[in-house]
């Protein structure tokens, strides 16, 4: 397997996979901290593995068929970010004191979701430019 031969839009795939194994590691262990009270927090750690597994296999197979279940799994990448965004910006806001400087320190990470949008967003530049 010649790196050379790597498209830009290929190693970008890559890449974006091998980031969700550690967006994985990272909301796994937020959201085991938090008992999981909400279903929602499950959605996360379910799909981050499975964008990481997807998004690996694309790049080392190179077939339209595993690009167009990446692609899948980005826009689901991207939409549960958001999602997640809504919950946990909420989140602080039921905090007592309400949206409070101490609260968004404090509370959920309100970032935490949109990075995890921003990866899948970086994947389907990567698929639709490449």
């Amino acid at each position: 397997m010649a790196w050379s031969h790597w498209s830009l839009d290929r190693v970008v795939i890559l890449f974006v996979g091998l980031a969700y194994l550690f967006i994985w590691i990272q909301v796994t262990m937020s959201h085991y901290r938090q008992n999981f009270h909400n279903k929602a927090m499950w959605a996360p750690v379910i799909l981050a593995p499975l964008i990481c597994i997807i998004a690996v296999l694309s790049t080392l197979l190179n077939s339209n068929g595993w690009f167009t279940a990446a692609l899948l799994c980005f826009w689901l990448g991207a939409a549960a970010g958001l999602i997640g965004f809504y919950f946990h910006f909420r989140g602080v806001g039921l905090r007592v004191g309400g949206y409070a400087l101490r609260n968004f320190l404090m509370g959920p990470p309100i970032i935490m979701p949109l990075l995890f949008s921003a990866i899948s967003v970086l994947g389907l530049i990567a698929v639709y430019g490449g």
